[in-house]
């Protein structure tokens, strides 16, 4: 089956902030440097040591990211959220509590009809939701 994983781009922390979703998060993180690439010589080098690929798995949850910026520069708003579909109520806790540090809480764990969620921006400026369907336990 397709799934859709999300791709992020941090202009310089790219290292900084997996590190930090890994530690929230758990699983294997992999850094492609621009100099250790076979697409090294196409770069200054000025940007050698930036992440050209970075991933997270764990489990069926997957997303990448990279230093790599488009030619108008970085652009941060909400147009990327990350949503994260727990497999218990005590992950999910566990997730928003370190994700939401030194970050804002945008929408505090809640119940409504379809289970329990929270929203928040980490204090790199991505969007998340965290989610936990009680009645499925998914």
């Amino acid at each position: 089956m397709a799934q859709i994983n999300a791709y992020l781009s941090f202009a310089g922390q790219c290292r900084e902030a997996m590190t930090f979703y890994q530690e929230c998060l758990g699983g294997e993180l992999e850094f492609i440097v621009i100099e250790d690439s076979p697409m090294a010589e196409n770069f200054p080098a000025a940007l050698q040591k930036n992440i050209l690929h970075a991933s997270l798995a764990k489990g069926d949850m997957v997303f990448m990211a990279t230093d790599m910026v488009g030619p108008d520069g970085m652009v941060k708003g909400n147009n990327v959220s990350l949503t994260i579909t727990c497999s218990s109520e005590d992950e999910m806790n566990e997730f928003f509590s370190a994700l939401s540090a030194n970050g804002t809480v945008t929408h505090p764990l809640e119940d409504f009809f379809a289970g329990r969620m929270g929203s928040l921006v980490d204090q790199f400026g991505m969007y998340w939701s965290v989610f936990f369907d009680k009645n499925s336990g998914k």
